[in-house]
């Protein structure tokens, strides 16, 4: 039987009321349990979530449905017949595309050819061409996902290049579509028009399986949710017979609080001081435009904006590596002295040396050298201290033994100091990261992104600790594309907007609507003028922003 699903694509049965069902699937890599007898039933034409903590074991058991690993033992049904998937050609003709939280595209191809590589129809590649390109235009007006087949991807948003791995999917006929962590890498605009996409596949019959460790998305998005934990199964429900707060005890095994419990600031003096900051980029472009704001001891400033309007180029000049050729004006100034912005005192570590800790917006190109062992990376930027070096030699016994106590600190897991960066779930990457620059006691913390690609057990773990740092007395400024985490961790808010600042808010004293005004750039003398009748001069607010590149 499993043969002959196999030959005929998985697909025999179109009566079968499931699409996927997992039977004892279990998997280990060495002494590691990754899944252990996991059953799993996804109804066909539905979105099914499946959710946990990172290192649950979502992305294995997804990667062994897809073929990339041999499950040890257990049955995989596609359809109603069993199947045997020895690799992703077989999920393929069984009617089974992914879509994996890091893209699979090859960035100096164009879309269309990043469509058919693998898919060709024979020797000649302009028949595929040519047929690709009419499926792709019938697929993006089907489904909207628009995007132009002839641009390479590195010219995409990080938006449109997932519609471009959806698209590959189903320019090979999935049926049935995984999506790791699809959200991870997006805006939450972004992310809202991914969401209508898929009620859009839905709709034409397709089975949608979205992993996930955001339960606002489980609770918009899904019909059915599947939680595991550890490796195992612990339940399946109908969505709209769950909650937050139910979902999240079962992903972590105890009560998490969704909110961030703190204590009002006790702000101190001005730590951070920046006026007039201008940035140009090597290409003309003026990224900041004269930025001026302020953090005291003891309080966080959090900087709200959709991703693209110069937060990431404020981060990186305050940790001191600005974009290359990049003309910078304007003053910073830290705990009363001024900073170096463009000679031989402004690079990182001149930064470190005056107290200022650094969690970058990308932890895996920024924050850490994946293919280095957890213990090499808690010693980055920090590996001249005393305490790791004997003389002219580094100490890594003594770097071991730090990273042994950062990682049991922080909860790392697998809290192994000689496994590569790589090998660890993308929420422990970040807390290595975290732990990295919190313990060494920074004066002010930047804060990229602290929570992307996080699991809701991390999430309360990392805001606990950032929340901490604060309640010493130090200083904080947060970079975030989540509003949510913006309005629970901050003392103050600033909207950027176009490399402005357009205003600055109380937590407690505006909403998310008013927020999101001030991103889409509309100031509160446009916003007053737009309630009188006059439009605003600059803002167009019914029409969608440009998705950043």
């Amino acid at each position: 039987m499993a043969a002959a699903a196999q030959q005929t694509g998985g697909r025999p049965d179109t009566a079968a009321p499931y699409a996927i069902e997992l039977r004892g699937i279990s998997k280990a890599f060495g002494p590691v349990q990754a899944n252990k007898d996991i059953d799993l039933r996804v109804r066909k034409g539905t979105i099914h979530g499946i959710i946990g903590e990172n290192g649950a074991g979502k992305s294995t058991l997804m990667s062994i449905l897809y073929g990339f690993y041999k499950p040890d033992r257990g049955e995989i049904l596609v359809n109603g017949q069993p199947i045997t998937i020895a690799d992703s050609q077989t999920a393929i003709r069984a009617g089974i595309g992914m879509v994996f939280q890091h893209f699979k595209l090859v960035q100096n191809f164009t879309v269309l050819e990043n469509i058919i590589l693998g898919a060709e129809d024979g020797g000649l590649l302009r028949p595929s061409l040519t047929k690709a390109r009419g499926v792709l235009k019938q697929l993006a007006q089907e489904y909207q996902l628009n995007v132009d087949p002839d641009e390479t991807i590195d010219e995409l948003s990080v938006g449109h290049q997932q519609r471009v791995e959806i698209l590959k999917a189903l320019y090979r006929q999935a049926d049935i579509l995984i999506l790791d962590e699809p959200t991870g890498v997006l805006t939450p605009a972004e992310a809202d028009h991914l969401f209508r996409i898929l009620e859009g596949l839905k709709a034409e019959g397709k089975t949608i399986i979205l992993i996930t460790h955001k339960l606002r998305e489980i609770m918009e998005i899904t019909d059915s949710v599947s939680v595991m934990r550890r490796g195992q199964m612990v339940a399946s429900v109908e969505t709209d017979g769950t909650s937050p707060e139910e979902l999240a005890e079962l992903m972590v095994g105890r009560k998490v609080l969704l909110n961030v419990e703190k204590a009002p600031p006790q702000p101190g003096a001005p730590v951070l001081e920046v006026r007039d900051l201008k940035l140009v980029d090597d290409e003309g472009v003026e990224r900041l435009r004269g930025v001026s704001f302020d953090i005291r001891a003891g309080e966080i400033l959090g900087i709200a904006g959709v991703s693209g309007n110069g937060q990431t180029q404020l981060l990186e000049l305050l940790g001191g590596f600005p974009e290359k050729g990049a003309k910078v004006s304007g003053s910073i100034r830290m705990n009363g002295q001024e900073l170096d912005l463009t000679g031989t005192k402004s690079d990182a570590a001149t930064r470190r040396a005056r107290g200022i800790g650094h969690v970058p917006e990308d932890r895996q190109s920024e924050g850490l050298i994946m293919d280095f062992a957890a213990w090499e990376n808690v010693a980055f930027g920090y590996h001249h201290a005393p305490e790791y070096n004997r003389g002219l030699l580094m100490d890594n016994a003594a770097i071991r033994r730090d990273a042994e106590r950062k990682m049991e600190h922080f909860d790392v897991r697998p809290r192994n100091p000689n496994l590569a960066a790589r090998n660890f779930s993308g929420g422990n990457q970040q807390k290595i990261v975290v732990a990295r620059e919190i313990e060494r006691n920074p004066d002010l913390l930047l804060v990229g992104q602290p929570t992307r690609g996080v699991d809701i057990g991390a999430i309360e773990f990392i805001h606990k600790r950032i929340v901490e740092l604060r309640d010493s007395g130090k200083a904080v400024l947060l970079v975030s594309v989540e509003l949510d985490e913006i309005l629970s961790l901050s003392d103050r808010v600033a909207v950027i907007f176009d490399g402005r600042i357009m205003g600055e808010r109380l937590p407690d004293q505006t909403t998310t609507g008013e927020l999101g005004l001030l991103m889409a750039g509309v100031t509160d003398t446009d916003h007053h003028d737009a309630e009188d009748g006059i439009p605003p001069a600059h803002a167009h607010v019914d029409e969608q922003p440009k998705e950043p590149r």
